[in-house]
């Protein structure tokens, strides 16, 4: 078993609670952590042995721009599901989400949410 990390996609989307987060949307940010079991050794050097990281991204980013979601939360594990869903060769996904301009009284860098699929 291996590891493949996407690290800070990033997206334009509309996620959130309140309606000026939906009217001006924002830059999303998102981190994927795949553990993948092979079909066969990797001395192979095959696509069918592994997960496409490039077709990975795209489902990421179908979910990410698509259904406006008002928690991060419930985002993060829509894209860890799907992730598990497309590519058999997944065992688990852990997803990161992060907002960088999220609606809080004070200063900080950014909100992130890291849900596991399956838990």
């Amino acid at each position: 078993m291996y590891t493949i990390r996407l690290k800070n996609c990033a997206f334009f989307a509309r996620h959130g609670l309140l309606e000026e987060e939906k009217a001006l949307g924002q830059r999303f940010y998102v981190d994927a952590e795949l553990k993948v079991q092979p079909n066969g050794p990797l001395e192979a050097d095959s696509m069918e042995d592994t997960v496409d990281y490039g077709g990975a991204f795209e489902v990421i980013e179908a979910i990410i721009t698509g259904q406006r979601r008002f928690l991060i939360e419930a985002l993060a594990l829509e894209v860890a599901k799907a992730l598990c869903a497309k590519f058999p060769l997944i065992v688990s996904a852990e997803v990161t989400v992060r907002k960088p301009n999220a609606p809080v009284r004070g200063v900080l860098d950014h909100v992130e949410v890291t849900v596991a699929w399956p838990e």
